[in-house]
């Protein structure tokens, strides 16, 4: 006896269904931060137009809005392409311009679509976020809690902007919501998308591979070789953009030489020391902003040894691998 097919809108209903709840979660604090950057924007345009703002790179930005800084060049990335823009440009990897040429296809413009991108992404983050903190184990008022936290952090602000960051989040907490649900080609198809949406992408290869070691001497060789994909999956993503950026431009590291430049993330340097600068520079005066960040960083420290004591070993991985990036760039900012 046979069983009939289930139809295409009984499983939509079913999805939605189970989708639901993590979204409705979600909502009010994607909500409330984009009122919340909204009225900043309205407020620093009418302090522009009043002729408060002296600063004609602060006068750019604020007449930029949701395209401001980065978002400017993932706008004109998904309009114009790599090769009508300086080389700097390829630093921004191009998952969010390509998501935002597509949808510029239906009739918003490529520089609307990136914008789109970001805030769609934004909620599915917040949603994937409540999901995870449930499958954790975590009781619902705390599930309740985490997209409010993610979408007003300090931060949080880039979520609203047309940035890469809202992308990869969805990307990374659906790469860790399969890997510890052992759906290791979900778990490779996000992580390859990971790896082409941002430069430090490559990071999410470390908590998949935490995962993936889990009781390897059980396992035949298509869950071996499921697990290695998933691993490997980061450094495919980005590696096919390096590959197409090799052949466009003569240098496949070209993306990643950018980085170094000094007014951009900078060389690799000893931690110590780039702490430690920054730390003279804040009680000099000299670099308020910078020295500012060592105080996150140690709020950050801290939170690593909350991870490990806290939740499974590859969130406290995945967090050192985040930090460890951060602080051995010369540049903190």
């Amino acid at each position: 006896m046979t069983t009939a097919p289930t139809p295409p809108s009984t499983r939509i209903r079913g999805t939605w269904d189970r989708m639901r709840p993590a979204l409705l979660a979600a909502l009010p604090a994607w909500i409330v931060a984009r009122i919340l950057v909204g009225v900043a924007l309205g407020l620093s345009r009418f302090i522009s137009n009043r002729g408060g703002v002296d600063d004609p790179l602060a006068e750019l930005t604020t007449r930029q809005g949701l395209l401001a800084w980065d978002g400017s060049f993932y706008a004109d990335i998904a309009q114009y392409g790599y090769g009508s823009l300086p080389s700097g440009a390829l630093r921004f990897f191009p998952l969010t311009a390509l998501l935002g040429r597509g949808i510029g296809w239906l009739g918003f413009g490529p520089r609307v679509g990136v914008v789109i991108v970001a805030n769609v992404a934004a909620l599915v983050a917040g949603a994937l976020l409540w999901t995870l903190v449930r499958r954790e184990g975590f009781s619902s008022a705390i599930a309740n809690r985490a997209p409010w936290l993610l979408a007003l952090f300090p931060a949080g602000f880039v979520l609203v902007l047309a940035y890469a960051e809202a992308l990869f989040l969805a990307l990374a907490i659906g790469t860790f919501i399969a890997a510890r649900d052992r759906r290791w080609l979900i778990a490779a198809a996000l992580g390859l998308l990971a790896g082409a949406s941002r430069p430090g992408g490559l990071i999410l290869a470390v908590p998949v591979a935490v995962e993936a070691i889990r009781a390897l001497h059980t396992i035949g060789f298509r869950e071996l070789a499921a697990r290695a994909c998933a691993v490997f999956a980061p450094f495919a993503g980005a590696g096919l953009f390096l590959l197409w950026v090799g052949h466009r431009f003569g240098d496949a590291f070209l993306p990643y030489r950018v980085q170094t430049r000094a007014n951009l993330k900078g060389s690799f340097a000893n931690p110590i020391t780039t702490i430690g600068n920054a730390i003279e520079g804040l009680i000099q005066g000299r670099t308020v902003g910078t020295g500012l960040h060592v105080v996150w960083m140690v709020l950050a420290v801290a939170l690593i040894v909350v991870c490990f004591k806290q939740l499974p070993a590859s969130y406290g991985w995945f967090t050192m691998a985040a930090i460890a990036s951060a602080v051995t760039s010369s540049n903190l900012d």
